[in-house]
């Protein structure tokens, strides 16, 4: 277990601090929210990086608000990974220069390059705190559902793997055409060349924004998990909150299900990460902890 970590998405979901069921009482602000967290778990994933650019300040207080060994994963800018992003989503100096948007959201392609080379600049510069403490973990990209395999999105990737050069990125697909029998071999192959991190998953099944879970390493640094749930109703809805979405508790009999997949992977990586992001309420704390347990007791029933 001293090669894996066990952890949840965020800590500030608003679902999670309403439902009073992990943080104690008087645990209310956000410091104290942090300090808690770090002291139940060694990892966690920034989800509001992808809504909107990270702050320095933000990434320092993170620091100094977390013990010397805790990591931080930080999901990319939804703009990055080719996802519709709304002109609030950009700061505000950016959205000026823009003018008066001609449509509802953007996309990557739409925007100038200058604004692209600056956005790129402000999200690498904004995480620089963590870096220098030796808490930024990777960089999550959890590419858009209509992101199909295509010579123009392995270009993509390639060039945003370019951008965070000095980074360690992850790569989460969200269509299914990118690791099916035709294409994994050579999805995980181009994971491999560039020294990206697959992201494994474990999701409701059936759907064209499934991918199945494939237990590869791609880079000898870090195998990272990401558990969203067996939510199959709400897999697919493009409305309503993430919490909505991801409302699942794993049970007991289907954690079982990933101690021995997590110990094959960790065999071949120098850390293995594992986040829960199931984040109605408690949950993914819940099973984050349950898992933790079943790991250190080997599994067995």
């Amino acid at each position: 277990m001293d090669r894996i970590r066990i952890g949840t998405t965020s800590w500030t979901d608003k679902t999670l601090i309403e439902s009073r069921a992990f943080y104690p009482p008087g645990v209310t602000s956000a410091e104290q929210r942090l300090r808690y967290y770090a002291s139940r778990f060694p990892v966690v994933e920034v989800d509001s990086t992808y809504y909107g650019l990270p702050s320095e300040s933000n990434a320092r207080l993170w620091s100094q608000r977390t013990p010397p060994g805790f990591v931080f994963h930080v999901k990319a800018f939804r703009l990055f990974t080719l996802h519709q992003t709304p002109p609030q989503a950009l700061p505000p100096d950016l959205r000026a220069r823009l003018g008066a948007p001609a449509k509802r959201h953007f996309y990557y392609r739409d925007l100038p390059p200058d604004i692209v080379d600056e956005l790129w600049r402000r999200f690498a510069l904004a995480l620089e705190p963590l870096r220098a403490s030796g808490r930024l973990g990777a960089i999550v990209f959890e590419f858009a559902p209509w992101m199909q395999y295509a010579e123009e999105h392995f270009d993509h990737i390639a060039r945003c793997a370019e951008r965070l050069r000095d980074d360690l990125l992850a790569v989460e697909f969200r269509n299914k055409s990118w690791l099916n029998d035709r294409t994994r071999d050579a999805t995980l192959e181009f994971e491999r060349r560039l020294g990206l991190v697959h992201v494994i998953t474990d999701e409701p099944q059936g759907f064209a924004n499934s991918v199945p879970p494939v237990w590869e390493v791609t880079n000898p640094k870090l195998a990272l998990v990401r558990l969203h749930g067996r939510n199959a109703a709400t897999w697919r809805k493009a409305t309503g909150s993430a919490a909505e979405r991801f409302d699942y508790l794993y049970t007991e009999a289907e954690l079982r299900e990933f101690v021995e997949p997590i110990k094959q992977v960790a065999a071949g990586a120098a850390e293995t990460h594992v986040l829960f992001n199931n984040c109605r309420d408690n949950k993914a704390q819940l099973n984050a902890g349950d898992l933790a347990k079943l790991l250190v007791a080997g599994g067995g029933a």
